[in-house]
């Protein structure tokens, strides 16, 4: 036993002298690998400024970002654009994801640094062109190096805080006077568009009262809807509206104005470039103050019933010469009026006037030839994406400016009408269908123009400036 147990003790202390000895021997080749690995460690990195600068050159980029999204502008421009304000300002290596109400922004500083990333929540809506403009300008001249980084936040800072460059009076007499010309448009007489112009400014007025309280979007719709229907209700139920007057047209062109500040093209725009997660959050915007829209009508004329006025659609008007030559120069007003209640700037008001006739022009031509209402919509879009995206090119105006406008004429505001009061009055399977038929031309309308756009950027894409200087901090 005494034997076993010696020999036991020796194979014991062999295998641990052994075990020491690899162990050593593990441990000099760990070291000089990790000599060799240390020589030749890849590179840590772009280098890029400190953190303060990258947080300022980030909040620069994210308030840019900001005024194009709330503005409309579809995220794949709006990435774009952030980026570029980042690689001016040295920070070559940025990431941007925007959702439908926040925009995130990482600037990754290699393998020695923490990544720096920032979030900003986009908390309002609102349409100005001409601050839409500006905020193009400042960037074309941070990506030229014209202007520093102090520099450009204070010019950001003027422009986000500067009033309209309009009056508020001026805005909505624009948005009346964009009622009247649809009505004229859709083949009513002086009187249904004067009507037109009288409600819709009173639908602006109050919706401005309503939004200074908070109300939502939602119920400002539904307000806007059941006060353009009821109205006109009124003026036939007290016999105020002469003989041939066709009140149907006169909803049709309230509607259609307030179907004007529905982002359809931006969500389309998001569906295509493949932010479906945005284009969601539009869509789902866009399905809400519809559905306003549609309660609005439908409460008003329910009521009409009950005192028995029926607001019946008017069926196709017959089409002269002259009435085709003023309905041509009421198209090219709508889209006029709507760049200028959008606060567009002067110069650009009458390319929004041409192209918005241009489109409206083709449209006819095609739905006159037995072409469907919904490919001729399609194919017009698409020549008024084209056209907006020649003179981006020429002129550097953005898109938005040209696009919203020019597609107003080509609404479906009479087609949103006639599917509401389907649904209130004759049937819900006919109004369904007809709503649908609404839903497939702002669709057409939407994907038309981004087709156009898209071609435009294919054949003649945007030329990369080349940065001369780069965004340097003010001394100061």
């Amino acid at each position: 036993m005494n034997k076993f147990g010696q020999r036991l003790r020796g194979v014991l202390r062999t295998e641990q002298q052994g075990g020491r000895h690899l162990w050593h021997v593990w441990q000099g080749n760990h070291h000089e690998d990790s000599g060799k690995f240390s020589a030749n460690e890849p590179e840590a990195g772009p280098s890029v400024p400190d953190d303060t600068r990258v947080l300022r050159v980030l909040d620069l980029a994210m308030r840019v970002g900001e005024v194009l999204l709330s503005s409309g502008e579809g995220v794949a421009e709006t990435t774009r654009i952030m980026l570029r304000v980042a690689d001016a300002g040295g920070l070559p290596t940025c990431e941007v994801d925007i959702t439908f109400t926040s925009i995130t922004m990482c600037c990754h500083r290699g393998m020695m640094a923490a990544p720096v990333t920032t979030m900003r929540l986009v908390r309002y809506r609102s349409l100005d062109l001409t601050r839409l403009r500006e905020v193009s300008r400042l960037v074309d001249r941070i990506e030229e190096g014209r202007i520093e980084l102090a520099a450009a936040t204070t010019e950001l800072d003027r422009i986000t805080t500067a009033p309209h460059p309009y009056p508020r009076w001026l805005a909505t007499l624009a948005w009346a006077g964009m009622a009247g010309s649809v009505a004229a448009l859709l083949g009513a007489g002086w009187v249904a568009a004067l009507v037109a112009f009288a409600a819709t400014g009173l639908i602006d007025r109050i919706g401005r009262v309503l939004n200074r309280y908070g109300l939502p979007i939602f119920f400002q719709q539904v307000s806007g809807a059941l006060l353009a229907t009821g109205v006109t209700a009124a003026l036939i139920y007290f016999r105020l509206l002469p003989a041939g007057t066709l009140p149907s047209l006169v909803v049709a062109a309230a509607l259609t104005v307030l179907l004007s500040g529905l982002s359809v093209v931006g969500s389309v725009r998001d569906a295509i470039d493949g932010f479906f997660l945005t284009a969601m959050g539009r869509s789902g915007e866009i399905v809400m103050y519809s559905a306003g829209l549609l309660a609005g009508v439908v409460i008003a004329l329910k009521g009409a019933l009950v005192f028995g006025v029926e607001l019946a659609v008017a069926g196709p008007l017959p089409s002269t010469s002259a009435s085709m030559v003023a309905r041509g120069l009421a198209a090219a007003a709508t889209a006029g009026l709507f760049a200028l209640a959008g606060y567009s700037p002067v110069r650009y008001l009458p390319a929004a006037a041409g192209t918005g006739l241009i489109g409206w022009v083709i449209y006819t031509l095609l739905y006159s030839a037995t072409v469907g209402p919904v490919v001729a919509t399609g194919i017009a879009a698409i020549a008024l994406g084209l056209v907006s995206g020649l003179l981006h090119r020429w002129t550097g105006v953005p898109h938005l400016v040209i696009t919203l406008a020019a597609i107003c004429p080509l609404l479906p505001g009479l087609t949103a009408y006639r599917g509401f009061y389907q649904l209130a009055v004759t049937g819900v399977a006919d109004g369904l269908v007809t709503v649908l038929v609404a839903l497939a031309v702002g669709l057409a309308l939407a994907g038309g123009v981004a087709l156009g756009e898209w071609f435009i950027e294919r054949v003649w894409p945007v030329r990369s400036i080349e940065i001369t200087a780069p965004m340097v901090p003010s001394e100061q």
